[in-house]
C-alpha cells in the first residue's frame, strides 16, 4: 500500500456491515422506520445517508425520506476559511419525524452543532439523532452520536479520511498523519 494513503482501518465490506448494523439500530431505536427520515451532511454524509436509507428499506420494506444538509454558513470557523456553499435539499416535512443526521466522521462535535442549528432553521423535527460512520474522539462540545459504525481512537497528530464511492473512487477508511490528508472538524 502507498504510505501516502495512510493505514486502511475499514474496507468496503467492513463499511457495508457497519452501515447495515447502524440501519438496524435506527429501526430498533425508533420502533420501526415509518417516522424516520435521514439527512446527510454534505459532503460524504450524503452518500452514507443514501446507503442507510437503502439498508432500512431492505430491513423494513419502507422507503425512508432522505435529504441533504449544507452547513457551510453555520460553521464556527468561517473566519478561518471561505465557505463553499452547496445545496440543502429536504423535500419532506420534518415535524413528525425522527430526523437522523448522518456524517462520515465525528470529531470535536462542532460539525454536529452546526448541523443542528441548520436543521432547526428549516423546521422542528419530533427528534434529532446523529449517525456517524467513524467516531474518532476528541470532543470539544457535549454532543455524542447515537449510532456509530466504528470507534477509532486517534491522537491529535492523526486524522480519519473516509472515501465513499460517489464522491471518491473507493469505499475505505484510512487513519492518516496530519499533513497527508485534510483535517475533519
Amino acid at each position: 500500500m502507498d504510505e501516502s494513503q495512510g493505514r486502511r482501518v475499514m474496507d468496503a465490506d467492513e463499511m457495508r456491515r457497519a452501515l447495515v448494523r447502524i440501519a438496524h439500530e435506527i429501526v430498533e431505536k425508533n420502533k420501526g422506520a415509518d417516522k424516520v427520515a435521514l439527512v446527510g451532511i454534505r459532503r460524504r454524509g450524503v452518500p452514507i445517508a443514501d446507503r442507510l436509507a437503502a439498508a432500512i428499506q431492505q430491513i423494513e420494506g419502507i422507503a425512508v425520506p432522505c435529504g441533504t444538509l449544507d452547513i457551510a454558513l453555520y460553521r464556527d470557523d468561517l473566519t478561518l476559511r471561505a465557505p463553499v456553499v452547496g445545496p440543502t435539499e429536504i423535500a419532506f416535512p420534518m415535524e413528525d419525524k425522527a430526523v437522523v443526521l448522518v456524517d462520515d466522521v465525528f470529531y470535536t462535535g462542532r460539525t454536529a452543532r452546526a448541523a443542528l442549528d441548520a436543521l432547526m432553521d428549516l423546521g422542528r423535527p419530533a427528534a434529532i439523532q446523529l449517525a456517524v460512520l467513524v467516531d474518532r474522539g476528541h470532543r470539544e462540545l457535549p454532543i455524542r452520536p447515537d449510532f456509530v459504525g466504528k470507534n477509532i481512537p486517534t491522537s491529535q497528530s492523526e486524522c480519519i479520511e473516509v472515501k465513499v464511492e460517489g464522491v471518491d473512487a473507493e469505499n475505505s477508511v484510512y487513519l492518516m498523519k496530519f499533513g497527508v490528508a485534510e483535517s475533519h472538524v
